[in-house]
């Protein structure tokens, strides 16, 4: 190689080779720092995402586990105050048993029945007072518990019914359901008629429970139209998801999504930032409404008196009241495990997600403090050769003495 001054190439190389070692040396300690492999999505694209999404189903199962976990607190409150509403009960078995028996004079079985009295307006009280988190417990209304591991599939709600509690009502007896109703949507009109910037097609459903089915087909402004078919007993959540995995959809610059303030909504947008009419001739939906399961009236206990005659009367009343209880303890029992195995299933699947994420995401410290040892072997030695490669053209000045 001929001797020249204009370009050093020996301590171009060297110092370029410096530069990489430095930038990698300079990872290598972030990494050691951070407890991270993963700074940024340069260190690793594809790793980085799948750490993310991981994360994001961790939190979800993490907070279905709190869920369910609430949703055995309310249970069992309702299971702690039927258990007083049993000891009355017995209470009330001891009275009548009492009342029936002729001994007693007419101001002992008064006194009886004052007593009998007292205890259903307390099993009433009781009714009427229980509650969880501010919210009644005794409502013979499903309460909905929400399960899901953040995606659409993987959501499961559980409706948990505690059944009504009065006087009147003492216990439940054996539940009906009411199967739903399937109606067409009617909304929105075929066409949205007006072109807008982000178009927008609201599908209203009557609850956030109901199932869609049938086909939605969807254009924006002259393009071809879009069709996607949903089976029989697809949630809302799952239709969102559908059709956001559709790439034809994705494609055509739509989104789907519910309202998070109405839930029930079905919306679909159109390309952001862009003037569009969306057309959805030949759409045929239809909206399931949820099945509904009632528990039945337990025995009516409101009005009556215990008085020597009715004493064998409302004996009987009280003995079926005890058994309608337990048959309601057991269902909420029954709810309660249920429960306690989706909270159990959703601590385990977060406990190995999170071990799956750590795999991916944690800076494998024998790897790096081995990699650390050598760029700074390299570091050391790139400095050295980049000194020496800047003497070498000293070595020219010999040559003009």
């Amino acid at each position: 190689m001929s001797l020249g001054v204009l370009n050093n190439i020996a301590a171009i190389y060297a110092q370029n080779n410096l530069n990489q070692t430095q930038n990698s040396l300079q990872n290598v300690l972030q990494q050691l720092s951070s407890g991270s492999r993963i700074n940024s999505g340069a260190d690793d694209a594809a790793g980085l995402a799948l750490a993310d999404g991981l994360h994001a189903n961790e939190a979800a199962l993490t907070q279905s586990s709190q869920n369910a976990t609430s949703g055995v607190g309310l249970l069992q409150t309702a299971d702690g105050a039927l258990s007083q509403v049993t000891n009355l009960l017995n209470r009330a078995v001891t009275l009548a048993t009492e009342a029936a028996n002729g001994t007693l004079n007419s101001s002992q079985i008064g006194s009886a029945n004052q007593e009998y009295q007292n205890i259903l307006t307390e099993i009433g009280n009781i009714g009427s007072t229980t509650n969880f988190n501010g919210n009644n417990v005794f409502t013979n209304t499903a309460t909905n518990v929400f399960v899901s591991d953040g995606t659409a599939s993987g959501a499961t709600t559980f409706q948990e019914l505690v059944g009504s509690l009065s006087d009147a009502s003492v216990g439940t007896s054996t539940a009906t359901t009411t199967a739903g109703t399937t109606t067409a949507i009617t909304n929105p009109t075929p066409t949205v008629p007006t072109a807008t910037t982000s178009g927008t097609a609201t599908f209203g459903f009557s609850s956030a429970a109901d199932t869609v089915s049938g086909t939605l087909k969807i254009a924006v402004g002259a393009g071809g139209a879009v069709t996607e078919n949903f089976a029989t007993g697809t949630t809302l959540a799952e239709a969102v998801g559908q059709l956001n995995d559709d790439v034809s959809f994705r494609t055509a610059g739509l989104v789907a999504s519910q309202s998070p303030t109405s839930p029930n909504n079905l919306i679909i947008t159109g390309p952001t930032g862009v003037a569009n009419t969306l057309t959805l001739t030949g759409t045929a939906l239809s909206d399931t409404t949820a099945s509904v399961t009632t528990p039945g009236a337990g025995v009516n206990l409101a009005g009556t008196s215990l008085t020597s005659a009715s004493a064998s009367a409302v004996l009987t009343n009280v003995t079926n009241a005890l058994q309608d209880v337990a048959y309601q303890r057991g269902n909420i029992g029954a709810s309660i495990n249920e429960l306690n195995a989706a909270s159990n299933v959703a601590s385990a699947e977060s406990v190995n997600l999170t071990s799956a994420e750590d795999s991916v995401r944690s800076t494998n410290y024998g790897q790096a403090t081995s990699s650390m040892a050598s760029l700074q072997v390299l570091s050391q030695t790139g400095i050295s050769a980049l000194a020496q490669a800047n003497s070498v053209q000293q070595e020219i000045l010999k040559l003009l003495q």
